[in-house]
């Protein structure tokens, strides 16, 4: 099997292609460039500029603007023009979707344009579902006459394009051979690409965006191989998940799809797609980038570069043999059950308590219990730690019916109830302990931090039925560390359930997310790991979780945000669902209402549905196919106007905004996914 980067061990930057945006270079181990979208309505020259110079200033190193026809194509001369006159000279991209006459413009006037192959020619009719092998080489020959005048022009200003594959919208063609899948996306991309190779033009970037972080990660690995294995070189990659939302989910969502592929050296340029201020985007952008830069300005351990966009790719010497997973399609690691952790059991999720001096009730408030002593009973929240870790702290006071302790082996060896209370060890200490507990103990390897040496001790542990591995590391690339002990634990058959335990030295709120999503969250995107446990080390404080100055989320103490951030993680690897998700747009010049205060509102009366999927989308553009795996949507239909789904099908057309969200409550209710507060 060939794989889809440099190293699954070690970072290494995957080598590109080099790409010219005007005087921006972009690939062949440049660093990743930083981009947005701007939301103001592209025919108000002023307005878009002036969001466009927050953007900018903020550190956005490419700024798109949405051209849905002629007129707004046309307009760019103007909205440039105006930048160029204030001293702005930042690359400007075309956002094309439907209206190739729009796109063609364009490419005369700015210096990059996005054309999306599932609906820059196709139409997703779907009045045909099965094509034959001629039908379906018609349908190609008509997208090459289509989509050759673009290319051309393109090639002859030298503007650059991005051919940007959308999980939601790909053709009834599309569809009909090869499913909703990425391997469908690849495709949508690929017909595009050989039809611009055809023509010589070589100015391209592409992207694969899901608003479904699995779904996305995938397609961009086997986007990679598919364009090694046909062309023996990569075009520059742009990476980001569609319709992110805001707040903390947003962050975590695209941090864990983003995240993941920049671990392992992919990507070109990124933009996080969040329903707030385009300018907001930008430091989350940064946070992503900045673990991988080094002080010259490169990115990660890359390796120096001659220039030369025909140089010798690296994927020739990238095959392994009996690799122990297959990293393009999602299985979950197979284990075995110990206790309520792994098997068949979602992920736990475990609180480390240990830096409080004195436990008491009120603390387990934060990780979603509260205690009432005037009934002297317990509540438990959609999103409460199933485990918490005390270190050597026995606990005072009785435990809810369903959570449990973690310590170290002398202060479980002086508990008295030992149903409640198990042991944590090293994996040294594991093997030389005389006293272990009979259903569970929870064993910790630090995975090759001091050198490629695998833990002495892990033929003890093996499959041992009462032993849950925890596995943590220090190195710089802990991720690839811990994969790497994941893929000895696989080819040795070794079955027991995996507890991955991360902690940040990071200060900011961002900071912290991007850093246990992108950890994490690559892990459990490839089936790996059965428990989450986050912290903190170095001189991370509580003060830097309530840092002063704009967040987006009211953090009452560290540990309320480290249990969040885990419920979250694991919500957007899908992995285990405990609260509503939103799928939402991040608004721009086609935007037909509010976006931000439209999705606070609904937020507001649906965030109890646990499991339900509601998409709120700006417009038809990221209507029906951005909303990819909603149970609901939400979508602009027209100004004042709204259209109700469920699923991909039209369930109410043009209701009046003032009465869509009751609509909404409605529409839910029908098919009996609401329940009462």
């Amino acid at each position: 099997m060939q794989l889809y980067c440099e190293s699954l061990i070690q970072y290494k930057r995957l080598p590109t292609k080099e790409v010219n945006i005007g005087d921006l270079k972009l690939g062949n181990f440049h660093p990743v460039r930083i981009q947005t979208m701007t939301t103001t309505d592209t025919m108000d020259t002023i307005a878009t500029v002036e969001q466009s110079i927050r953007c900018i200033e903020a550190g956005s190193e490419l700024i798109r603007i949405t051209a849905p026809s002629k007129n707004e194509a046309e307009n760019l001369l103007n909205i440039k023009n105006e930048l160029r006159k204030r001293g702005y000279t930042t690359p400007i991209v075309a956002d094309i979707h439907f209206t190739p006459n729009a796109a063609e413009i364009a490419a005369r006037i700015i210096e990059k344009v996005r054309v999306n192959p599932g609906n820059y020619v196709d139409k997703k009719k779907f009045e045909q579902i099965e094509y034959t092998d001629a039908e379906y080489a018609e349908e190609i020959d008509r997208i090459r006459e289509r989509f050759t005048p673009l290319v051309k022009i393109c090639r002859e200003y030298g503007t650059a394009m991005r051919i940007g594959t959308n999980h939601g919208s790909l053709s009834d063609r599309i569809m009909s051979r090869y499913g909703d899948t990425p391997m469908g996306m690849v495709e949508s991309a690929m017909e595009f690409l050989r039809i611009a190779r055809g023509e010589t033009y070589h100015n391209i970037v592409l992207s694969m965006k899901s608003s479904n972080p699995q779904v996305m990660v995938q397609a961009y690995r086997l986007l990679i191989k598919t364009m090694f294995d046909e062309f023996g070189e990569i075009y520059p990659l742009h990476l980001g998940v569609t319709e992110a939302g805001d707040g903390e989910d947003g962050r975590i969502k695209s941090a864990v799809g983003i995240g993941t592929l920049l671990e392992d050296g992919i990507g070109d340029t990124i933009r996080v797609s969040l329903t707030e201020d385009p300018e907001f985007e930008i430091p989350v952008c940064k946070d992503l980038v900045k673990r991988y830069s080094r002080e010259d300005g490169k990115t990660g351990s890359q390796q120096e570069s001659s220039g030369n966009s025909e140089q010798s790719f690296g994927l020739t010497n990238s095959r392994t043999s009996g690799l122990s997973y297959n990293p393009f399609e999602y299985k979950k690691r197979e284990t075995f059950a110990v206790d309520n952790i792994g098997g068949k059991n979602v992920p736990v999720v475990v609180a480390d308590l240990s830096k409080i001096e004195k436990i008491n009730p009120v603390h387990l408030q934060s990780i979603g219990y509260t205690y009432d002593a005037a009934t002297d009973k317990w509540t438990m929240g959609d999103a409460a730690a199933d485990y918490i870790f005390t270190g050597h702290q026995l606990l005072d006071f009785a435990l809810p019916g369903t959570l449990k302790v973690i310590v170290y082996p002398a202060a479980w060896a002086e508990a008295s109830d030992k149903t409640k209370y198990f042991p944590i060890f090293s994996d040294s200490g594991y093997a030389e302990a005389e006293q272990k507990n009979d259903k569970l103990n929870f064993v910790m390897i630090d995975c090759y931090n001091d050198s490629d040496i695998i833990s002495p001790y892990l033929d003890q542990l093996a499959n041992e039925p009462a032993v849950v591995i925890c596995l943590s590391s220090t190195n710089s690339n802990a991720m690839q560390s811990v994969r790497r002990m994941f893929i000895e634990l696989m080819s040795k058959r070794i079955k027991n359930p995996v507890v991955l335990i991360t902690d940040s030295n990071w200060q900011t709120p961002d900071e912290h997310l991007i850093h246990f999503a992108t950890e994490t969250g690559a892990l459990f995107l490839e089936g790996m790991g059965d428990g989450i446990c986050l912290g903190y080390s170095g001189s991370s404080k509580l003060e830097s979780i309530k840092a002063s100055g704009r967040t987006y989320l009211e953090v009452k103490d560290i540990y309320q945000f480290t249990n969040n951030t885990a419920f979250s993680i694991l919500q957007a690897t899908r992995t285990r669902i405990s609260k509503t998700e939103y799928i939402s747009c991040p608004s721009c010049g086609r935007t037909l209402f509010d976006l931000q205060e439209t999705t606070a509102k609904i937020r507001a009366v649906t965030n109890h549905l646990k499991g339900v999927k509601i998409a709120i989308m700006g417009c038809i553009v990221n209507g029906p196919g951005e909303m990819a795996d909603a149970d609901f949507g939400y979508v602009g239909s027209g100004p004042g106007k709204i259209t109700l789904y469920k699923g991909k099908e039209v369930m109410k057309r043009n209701v009046n905004s003032e009465v869509a969200v009751e609509e909404l409550i409605n529409l839910i209710k029908e098919n009996d996914a609401w329940v009462e507060v």
